[in-house]
């Protein structure tokens, strides 16, 4: 812990500058700087009485994080839990806050944008919310969240944790493994982060059984939409889900010379970032397609459409019979292989999967997933796949990952139970240490 305090005291003014910049540059709101810092979130949601139960504080990084964790959400809700959820990203607190907007979460769940690992911030946070216990989703790793939480008495988990090869070692050369031991449990998301948590120093008694929270979504409930052509040729559409820069001028390329020789088909280009619209809009226009936009509310009535909109992507899987997943051109190191099944999408990608490479491996030699390691590769997928294949490799993909049995789900939450403390446990102003 020393060696990542000091870690982060020397990065500290960095990240305050980033926050600041982001704040100049309009990407950060006011409100999100001060929540950043510890601070509370506006509206009705508020942390104290009257309602005087303690939140069970879940954090999950961004939209595919919360959407996958919106299971365990649920049976926290059903038990009767209070929430505070907290996210990295504004898009992820969005998602969070239209569930309360439909009732889907109770009006008193809280809501606000993840504080920054630094002891005094999390102290302010802590004061004001007072959580009974924290559910980490996946890969988030936040020594002083854990140490100060494990501090108060208060039960510290991780779901569905991955932990990659690097960030292994990056953990290991700062000296994570008390803080680990301290961890009330883990239930790692395969057996090889699984593996790396115990090497790591997390006793095996602290393991509870491993799960891909992501194989264990359900289908996005989304009102229809508006002006979508009731013929829309769902088996001659392709879906470019989560592109990053770099990727969409390649994948119009692909998809321009594929259209030569099939003209029925038809693309929908979704960019991990929306505010990039504008940008790949002018990419659309300079390979000669007329441009339709999600943003204008536009039909889509030519081959491409551009998906510039947040929280949609069930939509747009629901849409197309083939994705390919973004981030894997270029060495993001690709998003997520389940969304797309959970929608019988058949699913393809390109050569950089590092954030899930387990997963994409046994998809791909399952026949689940083909990898399309060059732009060409994709103009001869979308030429030659025809919607046999599409059934082929979905049936494939769903034999081959057995972990999406509901019954996996369910035997965790049966193990996590008797962590978690009572739902009526009451706020206490004073559980919170203020000391180092």
């Amino acid at each position: 812990m020393l060696r990542y305090r000091l870690l982060l005291s020397i990065a500290l003014p960095l990240m305050l500058a980033h926050l600041l910049w982001g704040y100049m540059r309009g990407r950060q709101s006011r409100q999100g700087l001060v929540e950043r810092l510890g601070g509370l979130p506006p509206g009705p949601s508020t942390p104290h009485p009257p309602d005087p139960r303690a939140p069970v504080w879940l954090h999950a990084a961004s939209n595919g994080e919360l959407a996958s964790a919106r299971p365990v959400i649920d049976w926290l809700v059903a038990r009767g839990d209070r929430l505070l959820i907290t996210t990295n990203s504004t898009t992820a607190q969005d998602l969070a806050r239209r569930w309360i907007a439909a009732a889907d979460l109770p009006p008193e769940t809280c809501v606000a944008l993840a504080p920054l690992d630094t002891r005094w911030v999390l102290r302010r946070f802590l004061r004001h919310y007072r959580p009974a216990a924290l559910i980490v989703i996946e890969n988030e790793i936040w020594p002083n969240r854990f140490a100060m939480m494990a501090q108060a008495g208060h039960p510290c988990l991780m779901l569905g944790a991955r932990l990659s090869a690097g960030s292994a070692r990056f953990w290991h050369r700062l000296s994570l493994g008390p803080l680990l031991a301290g961890l009330t449990a883990v239930s790692a998301q395969d057996a090889a982060s699984q593996a790396r948590f115990l090497a790591l120093g997390l006793p095996a008694s602290h393991l509870l059984p491993r799960i891909n929270l992501k194989t264990a979504a359900s289908p996005q409930v989304l009102p229809p939409l508006a002006r979508w052509p009731e013929d829309w040729p769902r088996r001659h559409t392709w879906l470019a889900a989560s592109t990053h820069e770099g990727e969409e001028e390649l994948i119009l390329e692909a998809f321009a010379k594929a259209r030569m020789q099939r003209p029925e088909l038809r693309l929908i280009l979704a960019p991990r970032h929306p505010r990039r619209g504008a940008e790949i809009a002018r990419m659309i226009r300079a390979k000669g397609f007329a441009l339709a936009r999600r943003s204008n509310q536009d039909q889509p009535s030519g081959p491409v459409y551009l998906a510039d909109t947040l929280g949609e992507m069930g939509h747009w899987y629901r849409a197309a019979a083939a994705c390919f997943t973004g981030g894997s051109f270029v060495p993001k190191g690709g998003h997520t292989p389940f969304e797309p099944l959970v929608y019988h999408c058949a699913l393809f990608h390109g050569p950089h999967v590092e954030n899930a490479r387990e997963p994409y491996a046994a998809l791909d030699h399952c026949g689940g997933a083909r990898c399309l390691p060059t732009p060409e590769a994709l103009t001869q997928a979308m030429v030659s796949s025809t919607q046999a294949d599409f059934t082929r490799m979905t049936q494939a993909a769903q034999a081959g990952l057995p972990e999406t049995d509901p019954a996996y789900l369910q035997d965790l939450l049966a193990r996590l139970a008797p962590l978690l403390p009572p739902p009526d446990t009451k706020l206490h102003p004073d559980v919170i240490a203020t000391s180092s």
